[in-house]
């Protein structure tokens, strides 16, 4: 088993349970890791063997734009999930940041963090 990983990937969303976040958006940064028997490319060294790094960025994308959530836990599972079920991946932990938040005080940024296993 082996791990791809793609870091502070930038989108724009509309997520959060502030009306303000709502309306306006922000930013939002994501990292994967992504595990996976990756032997056949490692061996073929051919793009169809893997994961296309471009066609998870465009499924991050689409999650990050598509529906609107309240919370970063629900997004996070929501890209978890359509990872699972899109790539022939086994496990995937997904970081869902957001830089802004609408916190009283200084803060750097808000995180969460989910692992999900493909279910066999």
């Amino acid at each position: 088993m082996a791990i791809i990983r793609m870091t502070k990937m930038l989108f724009y969303g509309y997520h959060g349970v502030d009306e303000s976040e709502q309306k306006r958006g922000g930013t939002f940064e994501v990292d994967l890791e992504m595990r996976g028997d990756f032997d056949p490319s490692m061996e073929s060294d051919h793009l169809e063997d893997t994961v296309d790094y471009s066609e998870i960025y465009q499924t991050v994308h689409d999650c990050l734009t598509g529906t609107r959530y309240y919370l970063l836990e629900a997004l996070a599972a929501h890209i978890a999930d359509s990872l699972l079920e899109t790539y022939p991946l086994q496990n995937v932990k997904v970081v869902v940041r957001k830089p802004h938040a609408p916190v009283k005080g200084v803060l750097g940024s808000v995180e969460f963090e989910l692992e999900k296993e493909r279910q066999q």
